[in-house]
């Protein structure tokens, strides 16, 4: 299994409930598939550098998980029917990106508990 990280835009029209059923699709679509989902951020409302289908922001969310390569094929066709997302990129962490991943992790982490 390999690691990869994706970060996808959500349109910002979405509610609250709205976005986090998506993300649960996109979740139950990896699991579903046989992947392991190490970390999941959501990262809110974010302005963006320049505008997508005249939106100037959009829902950010970030998901790490191990799966093997044939499920990422699934996955961004999943991101290319579903209309509320904006943009998507998923990529193949190697080892010095999952060492960094990991103490991005423990240090939000620790910022959570204080």
């Amino acid at each position: 299994m390999n690691k990869y990280e994706t970060v996808f835009i959500l349109t910002p029209v979405l509610s609250d409930e709205q976005m986090k059923e998506t993300v649960a699709k996109f979740k139950k679509l990896l699991t579903d598939k046989g992947a392991e989902i190490v970390n999941e951020e959501t990262w809110g409302l974010k302005k963006m550098a320049y505008a997508i289908d005249k939106k100037s922001t959009g829902f950010y969310c970030l998901l790490e998980f191990n799966a093997e390569p044939s499920v990422i094929n699934s996955l961004e066709t999943g991101f290319r029917r579903d209309e509320k997302v904006i943009r998507f990129i998923t990529v193949k962490l190697d080892k010095y990106a999952a060492l960094y991943a990991e103490k991005r992790r423990a240090k939000l982490g620790k910022k959570e508990e204080a």
